[in-house]
């Protein structure tokens, strides 16, 4: 449906390959707005004319994932422990959204579990990354558009969103759109920073992120964090990930710094583990949200039997019915 007035649009083809429109338009019959399809993906985005948190969010991390495109076996493992108590069997025969797809890797995921349909959604230059990941699922689809104002009616049994919400200028505002498009009685997921333990983050490492990493060119970045993240690399390997592998070490393990955390990422290797230092120094914006603050944008979209639960000791992960 159209972002600017909610109407119907109208498809015109100008090429396809198979079943997928590779370039094209579409416009609203009512209001005569026209998106155009590009590389097969529908730009419902305006970069041009993003309000400055926005457009530096987006660069940063369409930059990212444009460059950081591996995949890794345990991304399942990973992706399952942000969205539990969700499992693959839930998401079979249902309609998807993903709010904030980033390089695709959780749109194709939700895709091979069956679901029927799964649209990926995201603002930046990584959408042509996903549409690569995901471009053989005949099931997925990409969508470059604003998770404030998005181009879909209310049609969804599921939504989730991963690690975007707190990076929005409006946490809450991402939230209450990804819950606007599922039907009442479907199901969403999200997963966010916690304000509680990382204290340390937000009075140590916020202010460098804002006033220096986030605006460093992304070159001199991606080298300069190699730095933090060989010490994280080390400590997961030498210590962390040794330590928890063994009754008697777990015992002493869990009295270490962060353990929960630096735990969970132990098993990756270099280059996801270079990802994720990056990730958390690109960005312009990071919120990091208290359980209170959490609970109460399930209250405001009205759901039910909700589900909070603190993960790795240092983010909340929720699922709710939407009312």
């Amino acid at each position: 449906m159209c972002p600017a007035c909610g109407g119907p649009l109208d498809l015109s083809t100008g090429s396809s390959q198979d079943s997928e429109i590779i370039e094209g338009q579409l416009r609203c019959a009512s209001c005569a707005s026209s998106f155009p399809i590009k590389s097969g993906i529908p730009r419902f985005a305006n970069l041009d004319h993003l309000a400055s948190d926005k457009a530096a969010t987006a660069a940063g991390f369409g930059w990212q994932w444009q460059h950081f495109t591996q995949e890794d076996s345990r991304y399942a493992e990973q992706f399952l422990g942000w969205i539990a108590p969700v499992t693959p069997e839930f998401f079979r025969d249902k309609v998807v959204l993903e709010g904030g797809c980033g390089k695709g890797r959780h749109t194709q995921l939700a895709a091979r579990w069956g679901a029927r349909e799964v649209i990926g959604v995201d603002l930046s230059a990584a959408v042509e990354t996903a549409y690569m990941a995901t471009r053989e699922l005949g099931n997925a689809h990409i969508i470059q558009a604003d998770i404030f104002n998005l181009p879909l009616s209310r049609s969804f049994d599921y939504a989730f969103s991963v690690g975007v919400l707190h990076h929005l200028p409006d946490p809450r505002g991402g939230f209450l759109s990804l819950a606007s498009k599922v039907k009442k009685g479907g199901h969403i997921s999200a997963w966010i920073y916690g304000a509680e333990n990382n204290e340390w983050i937000t009075r140590w490492v916020n202010p460098v992120r804002e006033k220096l990493t986030s605006k460093m060119d992304r070159r001199v970045l991606l080298q300069l964090s190699k730095i933090p993240a060989a010490s994280i690399y080390l400590a997961t390997k030498l210590v962390y990930g040794p330590l928890n592998k063994s009754r008697g070490g777990s015992s002493i393990a869990r009295h270490l710094f962060y353990n929960d955390y630096l735990k969970a990422i132990a098993p990756f290797g270099w280059r996801e583990q270079h990802t994720i230092v990056f990730d958390h120094l690109v960005a312009p914006t990071a919120f990091y949200l208290s359980r209170e603050e959490f609970e109460a944008w399930w209250q405001d979209v009205g759901a039910g039997d909700v589900v909070i639960n603190w993960h790795n000791k240092n983010s909340w992960r929720g699922l709710g019915v939407v009312g």
